[in-house]
């Protein structure tokens, strides 16, 4: 089937912005590449010291220059679910590679937070920052240039995109995403929202909110909501860079061992020759269209409105807000899983997962099927589901049609006509909103204003009864130049409460909610943030706004003369309150972050003008 004239409109208008870009991208990548591994042109000295530390047949190979190196780059730690069950990976790889004729080699470590651990306390001031830090990290394990391929360990939420920009940097090498997937479904979601907003209202003790919490999240594994994390595994695979079907399948099975396994053996075939297939070459403008519209059609985290932004600038492409929206007016939401809805990741899967998913968005157009996958040419591949057959991996042809059509439809039977996530605009700036779990009576709301600085200073209006009526919630100085751009959750349980009393409300900040905004209608990821002067900072408690997703209009009715006049009460934190948990080693990033919808990134230019608010700030101090 042709591809959707909308889908094809936005495609090529990327690509025409980012032609220059591009072009130069490209260019860097072929001039890296050689026939040959690089290390062959390296001093004896160099050579011996990539391959002092191995032993066995392996150092032999490698000096003999007769086979592929593969790069283990790895986020693997013992505290986080989602990471700990790659422990055992280096080795399953090193002896797959090698049954391949190919060898292994273990080329670094990258860090990796958990949002859920630091949510609400100063870390979670870094996290953001973390993806770029990846990225850097990532870089430094491929610079010793010992290697033919990159195989990429990593799951959650900064962590995959830091690894993917980190590798685009070395554009030339092949490289596949190799996951650990989801945890066993535990506590139902629903349930575990309830108990949160008991405890916020005091009518839970701590105790029986801690008994939740551990009952959700609870063994090894991706926690099984549809947050960043899931979205990542999704997004990827449909851009084609997983293996077939290597999203979703949970740690601790046959299965998931053979998927590790058939990458590494993978990650050998495709380093060159014939198949040669450079992650430079697989990320282009199609394959970032293709993760666009997953996102959209499964309702996916609103980190990637940043992530998947900063991801094609890595690869020379030109990805704005514009283009989600544009393509979110034609995307149907075809997924319903927590916060969307009742079912977590695990019954996704068992619904027709992403191998439906990309049936059915390449049936009706919406995915452009002729792209290069690390697993070969064509999308297509991404329909067929791994299963072991006595013993042996192989690909069968997954669902042609959904297994339970409450959790996962057909293009053509949509839960809505539209993606899950909208872009917001008016004289407040720009903003970001996810409707996928948002009631249409609760997407259009008009009330006065209450200002906060922090998800403290919430907190304390809410115990105190000061928010029981119809309310906007302005929580401002946490864009990524403020403080790193944490996410919000610790407002979630007590706005539901509101919302469940019969008020109106909504949130509107620079900060971030990611994938887990649920029912309240928040504007998020308001760019220009109020720490570089964006108009954000200039609304007082009681001004009138109104945040409409139905027209996509974020307003504030000052007159922009006033506004424009008024003095600025409150400022982020400075170099003296910006310390503890780390923070100070990261204020050079904090500097030279730039704006939400060029990623809030730390590379790349940025423009001239989204520091000229901030200088008139300082000034103004």
């Amino acid at each position: 089937m042709s591809v959707h004239p909308v889908v094809d409109q936005v495609t090529a208008r990327i690509a025409a912005r980012s032609a220059a870009a591009r072009t130069a991208y490209l260019d860097r990548v072929a001039q890296a590449h050689q026939e040959g591994p690089a290390r062959r042109d390296m001093a004896c000295s160099n050579l011996a010291h990539g391959f002092a530390g191995i032993t066995g047949g392996d150092k032999d190979l490698l000096r003999a220059m007769r086979r592929p190196n593969v790069a283990i780059v790895s986020s693997y730690n013992d505290m986080l679910s989602a990471h700990q069950p790659m422990h055992e990976y280096p080795a399953w790889i090193k002896d797959a590679a090698r049954a391949v004729g190919g060898v292994a080699q273990f080329a670094g470590g990258v860090p990796a937070m958990c949002d859920g651990i630091t949510q609400g306390r100063a870390g979670m001031e870094l996290s953001l920052f973390s993806r770029d830090v990846i990225a850097m990290s990532t870089a430094v394990a491929l610079s010793h240039e010992m290697f033919d391929s990159a195989l990429l360990l990593g799951v959650c939420d900064k962590i995959v995109p830091g690894l993917l920009i980190g590798a685009l940097s070395f554009g030339h090498l092949p490289a596949i995403l190799v996951p650990a997937g989801p945890m066993n479904s535990g506590l139902p979601n629903s349930e575990k929202a309830r108990m949160r907003q008991l405890f916020a209202e005091g009518k839970a003790t701590r105790e029986d909110l801690l008994e939740a919490e551990s009952a959700s999240y609870h063994s090894p594994g991706t926690c099984t909501f549809y947050g960043t994390a899931n979205s990542n595994q999704l997004v990827v695979e449909v851009m084609g860079l997983h293996l077939p079907g290597a999203s979703f399948v949970p740690p601790g099975t046959r299965l998931r061992r053979a998927l590790t396994e058939e990458a590494a053996r993978r990650a050998v075939e495709i380093s060159r020759g014939d198949e040669y297939t450079p992650i430079g070459q697989v990320v282009d403008a199609k394959s970032v269209v293709n993760g666009v519209v997953a996102l959209l059609a499964t309702g996916g985290s609103t980190n990637h409105t940043m992530h998947l932004v900063a991801i094609a600038s890595a690869a020379g492409i030109e990805l704005g807000w514009d283009d989600f929206a544009e393509l979110s007016s034609v995307v149907p939401l075809l997924a319903r899983v927590y916060p969307n809805g009742s079912a977590d990741i695990n019954h996704f899967q068992a619904a027709g997962g992403v191998q439906f998913l990309v049936h059915t968005l390449l049936e009706a157009g919406l995915l452009h099927g002729d792209v290069r996958t690390v697993a070969g040419p064509g999308l297509a591949r991404y329909t067929r589901e791994p299963v072991l057959v006595e013993g042996v991996l192989t690909w069968r042809d997954g669902p042609g049609r959904s297994l339970d059509t409450d959790v996962l439809r057909p293009a053509s039977d949509p839960f809505a006509a539209d993606g899950g996530l909208r872009m917001l605009s008016g004289n407040l700036g720009r903003a970001v909103i996810k409707v996928s779990a948002v009631k249409a009576e609760h997407r259009v709301v008009e009330a006065p204003a209450r200002v906060f600085t922090s998800q403290e200073g919430f907190s304390e209006a809410f115990r105190a009864g000061e928010l029981e009526r119809d309310v906007v919630i302005v929580v401002r100085q946490q864009g990524p130049q403020a403080n790193g751009m944490p996410e919000l959750h610790k407002l979630v349980p007590a706005l539901g409460v509101l919302m469940d009393r019969g008020f109106k409300v909504a949130l509107v900040t620079d900060g971030r909610m990611s994938g887990a905004s649920g029912k309240i209608p928040a504007a998020i990821q308001l760019t220009p943030e109020a720490a570089v002067g964006g108009p954000l900072a200039r609304v007082r408690d009681g001004d009138l706004l109104r945040l409409d997703a139905e027209t996509g209009t974020l307003e504030v009715f000052v007159d922009p003369a006033e506004l424009a006049a008024r003095e600025l009460v409150d400022f982020p934190p400075d170099a003296q309150a910006w310390t503890g948990t780390g923070r100070e080693l990261f204020a050079a990033l904090r500097r030279a972050v730039g704006p939400a919808d060029r990623g809030a990134s730390v590379f790349g230019p940025v423009a001239a003008s989204h520091f000229e608010g901030q200088f008139n700030q300082e000034v103004s101090r």
